[in-house]
């Protein structure tokens, strides 16, 4: 098995995953152990083979025939034993490393930010969370010990032939250049293959995931047929990417497999003349024919060993691209200190103790802010935003599709950090929280519900303070959804499907509400939350929200007047800009942008179509 030493990608591929594998130590130097015997039972068993056809058959010792048998039969047994043994250890510590790394995948696929997300496709990550790691697991487990047995095998039969014959291991050497050559070329071509196999696969996994997610949307327009064209396409062009690998395999593969039998001519045709004019016995030549197949097996295994490196290697450089990763939204390290720096002021200028606030207060203030996407500073989404909302007040937002409201407040719990300026909570800006302290009392009701395959209890107590049924029976109650929960034949125990198929859209959304409320957050972000409720549900909503014992700073996204009309700010955005901003009032007053949203809302009982739509 050839092993190309200036391969400095397979060398620092093999230093990281080494420290995933170190916890694994013990169980690898007992497999080093059983590795070493198993070899010296296999090196001992052709040399008995020899003495048998030498002492035996040729000299007549007869009486030493049972003796020699004993030998190989307790020597196939212990062998066989000791294989299993290491090949089991081997199979634990691969799936142990796989373990730590798969952990550590998804570690860091939650601390990633909504960037990473925006431009990784999801089958591209399934393929690194599955197939990429089973190739390591593959290699671990399986072609580590099979290179070390090909090496071991190979040069120690070589040894081992020397000692009996010199001038016919010395033939045999002539081959191993070639056989050199052949598996040098083999995975130089491999290597690019498997990376395309790899690139296609993720390609293919992701038009999947797609259309199985959207199914609904496939049958409801009849493009089943054009889906299954897209597919087979994704599906020739992974097979196509196979059948090159295939190719590679047919190019060199015969040469390799030529080369064995070259070797097995060589041992009978000038073997055969060596014992034919004396110079070597019959038990010799009979004991290097044994050892034969030392070098053949390796020479035909070493050309799918260098596949399956080839394949490690493409895995590893996918998977150490996620792992390293950077996610732009980091806390900072002083993060927690910089909040008790500033209560410490605050509790100054007021005369009372300081300490780090257990809750945010809910106070929110926008301060010159602009936003452009990391890999779009060119085209900004949010232009000099400067507002103010005070702890336990209400703000709404208006605005067309594509203004930037659900950009604005993913700034509020950092899911974004602004280009220019600064969000402020609480007079500290939202850099200097904690993220774990921000984020556990910003709840955000996404514009695109999700809920997951549980219960509806479990999907409402997701984050919870408190998880008791009373609890998450009242929170529902304030979202408006413990009378269709309870109309359920197993109610909060009723288990959703993925996504939360078989409710509607009011119904999700209203679920997503009672999530939210469950986390007791400081600010309640509604981004368009009850579009899909009618306007008598959304009323009784907004009282419940209004009759909340703990007060909390409730922003709404919507494009109905009804929804924001009774808050505190109004901020209307046209194209990432605030173009007006007041109370309801004032802003009908103004006979701008607002008043033409609302004179058309007003319409609609003449049948005028509304003016925002998300």
């Amino acid at each position: 098995m050839y092993v190309d030493p200036n391969n400095n990608q397979q060398a620092s591929n093999m230093r990281w995953i080494l420290p995933y594998c170190k916890p694994d130590l013990p169980r690898i130097i007992a497999v080093s152990v059983l590795f070493v015997i198993d070899k010296v039972l296999v090196m001992i068993m052709p040399l008995l083979a020899g003495m048998i056809v030498d002492q035996v058959i040729t000299q007549g010792h007869h009486d030493r025939l049972p003796q020699f048998c004993f030998a190989m039969i307790a020597v196939t047994l212990v062998r066989t034993v000791v294989r299993y043994g290491y090949q089991m250890f081997m199979e634990r510590f691969g799936q142990n490393t796989i373990y730590r790394l798969v952990s550590d995948e998804y570690e860091k696929l939650h601390s990633l930010d909504f960037t990473y997300f925006n431009h990784t496709r999801i089958g591209d990550i399934m393929s690194r969370m599955t197939s990429d790691t089973d190739a390591i697991r593959h290699f671990l487990s399986w072609v580590t010990y099979n290179v070390a047995d090909c090496v071991i095998l190979f040069v120690g039969s070589l040894c081992v032939m020397v000692t009996i014959d010199w001038r016919l291991a010395l033939a045999l050497a002539c081959v191993t250049p070639f056989l050199f050559f052949f598996t040098r070329a083999l995975a130089s071509h491999a290597h690019p293959l498997f990376f395309d196999i790899r690139n296609s696969l993720a390609r293919l996994n992701s038009m999947v995931e797609e259309n199985i997610e959207g199914n609904r949307v496939v049958k409801a327009f009849v493009r089943e047929p054009f889906e299954t064209k897209k597919f087979d396409e994704h599906n020739d062009d992974y097979m196509q990417r196979n059948m090159k690998l295939a190719y590679n395999s047919r190019r060199y593969m015969p040469w390799l497999d030529g080369s064995s039998f070259m070797l097995q001519l060589i041992i009978l045709v000038f073997g055969g003349w060596l014992v034919i004019e004396g110079m070597m016995t019959l038990g010799d030549l009979v004991a290097f024919d044994s050892f034969l197949w030392m070098i053949d097996g390796p020479v035909r295994q070493s050309g799918w060993l260098i596949n399956d490196i080839q394949r490690f290697n493409a895995s590893c450089i996918k998977i150490r691209r996620l792992l390293t990763s950077h996610s732009r939204i980091v806390e900072r390290p002083d993060a927690e200190s910089s909040v008790e720096h500033a209560n410490a002021l605050l509790a100054k200028i007021s005369n009372t103790e300081s300490k780090a606030p257990e809750r945010i207060g809910g106070e929110i203030r926008f301060d010159h802010v602009s936003f452009a996407f990391p890999d779009d500073p060119e085209t900004p989404i949010l232009k000099n935003l400067d507002f103010f909302v005070p702890a336990g007040s209400k703000l709404g937002i208006l605005g067309e599709t594509g203004s930037g409201k659900s950009t604005l407040v993913s700034m509020i719990s950092r899911f974004y950090d602004p280009t220019v300026g600064h969000v402020l909570i609480d007079g500290i800006d939202a850099r200097d929280w904690p993220l774990s302290t921000l984020r556990s009392q910003v709840s955000i009701v996404a514009q695109d519900t999700f809920l997951f395959s549980d219960t509806i209890g479990g999907n409402i107590a997701f984050g919870a303070t408190a998880n008791d049924e009373d609890f998450v029976s009242r929170v529902a109650a304030i979202a408006g959804a413990d009378g269709f929960i309870r109309s359920m034949p197993e109610g909060y125990n009723t288990v959703v499907g993925e996504r939360g198929v078989g409710l509607s859209g009011g119904q999700k959304q209203r679920l997503s509400l009672a999530r939210a409320l469950a986390d007791d957050p400081s600010i309640l972000v509604m981004d368009d939350t009850t579009s899909a409720v009618d306007m008598e549900t959304e009323a009784e909503i907004q009282r419940h929200l209004s009759e909340l014992e703990t007060k909390k700073t409730i922003i709404t996204i919507a494009h109905r007047i009804s929804s924001v009309k009774d808050a505190d700010l109004i901020l209307v955005l046209e194209h990432g800009a605030i173009v007006e901003q007041g109370t309801h009032q004032d802003l009908v007053e103004a006979h701008g942008r607002y008043w033409e949203i609302y004179r058309k809302q007003l319409g609609l009982q003449s049948g005028q179509s509304a003016g925002f739509e998300e």
